[in-house]
């Protein structure tokens, strides 16, 4: 049965047989292989195993990607390249336990250092400073001594960890989203940041080495034009070469227009909420009770300490100790109690002064939380100002700090508040981000040679930690786009993107208000994106074309491809709006009285479902926007047979941002775009 279902692997699969009291079996499939199996004949029932378990790392269970290791032999095949700040080889997430040699395709290395060594899941290791001027604070070699490295290569590819946690926190198994696949590490970031130089170093040896995903969850300050965006170019040569790239959004949110990795030939990954929050109580000396948020690590038993003020605590300014800046707290007002500052930060000021603890109030949102060094709690202005009338009023001021608690949080999954936001300021018809994953209070490894905070007064040090940003929603994508690869190992980059884009679980407007500009085309549905039924697919001619018609000429495509045949004529001088993307943008021109903006979208699809099938146009939108498919149905007869089609969009000039959708139904699939004008 499992080989009607799977193929070849099927014993791999197989964990139990029970022959003594029932006939049945238990095996690793995923959700689509389990349906499969229910319609066989002679099949009474398939349900999904439950683990019984106090809690887990939850993000790769939220997207509905449930622990079942996959298929080890293909996984393992898969070499994904994270260019990051290097990984802690000791940490149980990247054991090689039951793993074989590395990939025949392996043309990598390990680079000499006397503090590092590879295994057959860190089957390559370099690290990257062509000024050679190594910060005194890192590590001469592909060792994180950052945390960020380890922490995003873990949420990729690491191994299945069992009772992880961050002193309790999460705890349970801790995993990347393919376990059995090979991680290459590229160091290129250090304390004082990422160079060009090293980024596009680190891209050149990547692609020779034979990886199949790179991961790079860094980006600028600001979108940058394609041949000035190391990133970018480093990213349309893997893309070249056969390599999908997937690169984070931008921290720079809930800003219009912030996010910072824009090329259309890589894949760029907003960050969105699971469906736990962690909150901090605080209780005051008149009983009143505040829920702050942070992940507060430390237990100070309920214990009620006197309260007060920054500001009443200067040791030169109030202005400074208002905000409890390092080396602006009295020390002997402040020693033994817990302050109330106006800054959001570390708390290394609090720390110093001998504070026990520290409460925060801050305008800032609230939908993820930080880490400080001591006992601390961040509540909004209102809260804060109730807290200070209270300090004002009260002859002896006190309050209690409790250890963190996690609760659900009903609304998610809704994108970070940080997460940066389109359009895409260098080519508005593309829409960007791509995509959202998980990016919230992700438990995952760290690197024992910093503390939990990355501050050096910071005492703790730990194997495994909390953080946040689309640095952790980028390899989560990467490890989807690995795990499409791994069932498809001739699909393109732009196929690979297609997939993950076209099958996402759609997000909803109510809870996300910048719409597409927020989540791209919804939440990565790993379980999907390996059956999406058609793909959008593009080569770097279809970038080329895009880039001529955007203005560029043949001398910079030659810089960018290294093709000195390449060049910009009348037949590649193509629109963005035609470059074959599964998403439609309209940038609205406001230009004369019409009252209508209108345009045509060409877009052509390729079969990888069934082969022969009958795909009908659907379309929902508002009544504000048009939007038209000609024809409006697809026949196929054969797998990789393509179809072209044209959508036009029409929408009411002066209009704020409204989105549609676009799905080709075959009755198993459902490939859906959104259409978005503004």
């Amino acid at each position: 049965m499992l080989e009607q279902v799977v193929g070849s692997g099927a014993s791999e699969l197989l964990l139990h047989s029970y022959r003594r009291s029932f006939n049945g079996f238990a095996a690793k499939l995923t959700n689509e292989e389990a349906e499969k199996l229910a319609d066989m004949e002679g099949v009474v029932s398939v349900f999904q195993s439950q683990k019984k378990e106090l809690h887990t790392a939850r993000s790769w269970d939220f997207v509905g990607f449930f622990e079942h290791s996959r298929r080890t032999v293909l996984e393992s095949d898969i070499i994904v390249a994270v260019l990051d700040t290097g990984i802690w080889p000791e940490s149980e997430s990247f054991d090689d336990k039951e793993f074989g040699p590395p990939p025949k395709k392996w043309k990598g290395s390990c680079q000499k250092s006397s503090n590092f060594t590879c295994n057959n899941k860190i089957i390559g290791a370099r690290y990257y400073r062509a000024k050679g001027d190594y910060p005194s604070e890192d590590l001469q070699s592909p060792r994180d001594s950052v945390g960020h490295g380890s922490h995003t290569a873990s949420i990729a590819a690491g191994a299945v960890v069992s009772k992880a946690s961050l002193y309790g926190f999460r705890a349970g198994t801790v995993r990347g989203g393919v376990p059995s696949a090979r991680i290459a590490v590229y160091k290129i970031c250090w304390y004082d940041g990422c160079y060009d130089e090293d980024i596009l170093a680190a891209f050149d040896d990547s692609i020779a080495d034979g990886v199949d995903i790179i991961s790079l969850s860094i980006g600028g300050f600001f979108a940058s034009e394609y041949f000035s965006d190391s990133i970018a170019i480093g990213a349309f040569h893997s893309m070249k070469n056969g390599i999908l790239t997937s690169n984070s959004a931008g921290n720079d949110g809930p800003y219009y227009a912030s996010v910072v990795n824009i090329s259309p030939w890589s894949l760029s990954v907003g960050a969105s909420t699971i469906d736990k929050k962690f909150q901090t109580m605080v209780k005051l000396g008149n009983g009143k009770v505040f829920k702050g948020t942070s992940i507060n690590t430390f237990d100070l038993k309920g214990k009620f300490h006197p309260l007060i003020w920054g500001a009443d605590a200067p040791k030169y300014s109030s202005s400074e100790s208002r905000v409890c800046l390092p080396g602006s707290l009295n020390e002997t007002l402040v020693k033994g109690k817990i302050v109330l500052c106006d800054y959001l930060d570390f708390m290394e000021g609090p720390l110093q002064a001998g504070a026990v603890g520290a409460l925060i109030r801050d305008d800032g949102f609230k939908d993820f939380a930080y880490t400080f060094m001591l006992p601390a709690s961040v509540l909004g202005l209102t809260d804060g100002s109730d807290i200070l009338h209270y300090i004002n009023t009260t002859k002896k001021a006190e309050a209690a700090i409790l250890r963190s608690t996690e609760e659900k949080d009903e609304l998610a999954p809704y994108v970070a508040s940080f997460s940066s936001r389109g359009p895409n300021i260098l080519s508005l018809d593309i829409l960007k981000p791509d995509i959202t994953a998980p990016g919230v209070d992700i438990l995952a490894a760290w690197s024992e040679a910093t503390t939990v905070t990355g501050v050096i007064n910071d005492k703790r040090i730990v194997k495994y930690n909390i953080i946040s940003g689309t640095s952790m929603s980028c390899p989560h994508a990467t490890a989807v786009a690995a795990y499409v690869k791994s069932f498809h190992p001739t699909w393109s980059p732009s196929a690979i993107k297609s997939a993950l884009m076209t099958t996402a679980w759609p997000m909803s407007p109510k809870t996300n208000t910048d719409l597409e500009f927020a989540y791209g085309s919804g939440l990565i549905n790993p379980s999907s994106a390996i059956d999406p039924g058609l793909v959008y697919d593009a080569g770097e001619i279809d970038y080329i074309k895009f880039l001529c018609g955007q203005g560029y000429s043949s001398k910079q495509l030659r810089l960018v491809t290294g093709d000195n045949k390449t060049g910009c004529t009348k037949a590649t001088n193509g629109s963005a709006l035609d470059l074959n993307y599964p998403t439609f943008a309209l940038a609205v021109s406001l230009s004369g009285d019409d009252t209508y903006f209108s345009r045509d979208f060409h877009r052509t699809v390729t079969n990888v479902g069934s082969p022969v099938s009958t795909y009908n146009a659907i379309v929902n939108a508002p009544k504000e926007l048009d939007i038209k498919v000609k024809p409006n149905a697809l026949s196929f007869k054969s797998i990789g047979e393509k179809k072209s089609f044209v959508v036009t969009v029409a929408v009411k000039v002066g209009l704020p941002t409204v989105s549609g959708t676009l799905v080709w139904d075959d009755g198993v699939h459902k490939v859906r775009s959104p259409v978005v004008a503004f």
